[in-house]
């Protein structure tokens, strides 16, 4: 359902976007399927480098975890991190090189329907709404982490990671030369 609405949308911003044909052309026929459950989305690449509704076999599955939505707000290279990727590895790279660099002019497209004023106001709005709520996130994650740390002890703090992580170095350490000496011994 919301299939064709997309594919609209990275066409539009695609079209706009030479090297980004440019870049997908060479895979025309091909394609990949972007699974976030319970959405899943198959897209063909064309001969001009834009993408239809795919159907037959995809040559890669890129598998993203359901909080995806979530880790959006801290950066595509954060969702990157988190995507499983099976099939062709040059399918994926290019696709994935290509969708982290699109930007889509919103101001351009608004002026056309309600003026260049009025869209420039606007497009600075949105930015200042999202560029809001990710420092929300940001500081309900930050305040989630502390709690967890400080009022309930569920997670250390960083000074006990790193007394923990001497501790263990100390102790691969000793553990080596017991090893040499044993070494020696035998």
């Amino acid at each position: 359902m919301l299939e064709q609405p997309i594919i609209l949308a990275l066409n539009h911003v695609i079209a706009r976007s030479p090297w980004a044909r440019e870049r997908l052309a060479p895979f025309a026929g091909r394609e990949a399927v972007f699974a976030m459950p319970p959405f899943r989305l198959q897209l063909l690449v064309t001969a001009d480098g834009l993408f239809a509704a795919g159907h037959g076999t995809a040559d890669v599955e890129i598998a993203l975890p359901a909080d995806t939505p979530l880790t959006a707000l801290q950066g595509t290279d954060k969702v990157m991190r988190n995507a499983r990727i099976n099939g062709s590895v040059e399918l994926a790279d290019t696709l994935g090189f290509v969708l982290r660099h699109l930007s889509w002019d919103v101001e351009e497209d608004l002026s056309r329907v309600v003026g260049d004023i009025a869209a420039h106001r606007i497009a600075t709005s949105l930015r200042a709404l999202t560029a809001w709520q990710k420092q929300a996130a940001r500081n309900l994650a930050e305040n989630a982490t502390e709690y967890l740390r400080d009022e309930t002890g569920l997670l250390p703090s960083p000074q006990e990671i790193a007394s923990f992580s001497d501790e263990v170095d100390r102790l691969r350490d000793d553990l080596a030369r017991l090893e040499k000496r044993l070494q020696k011994l035998g």
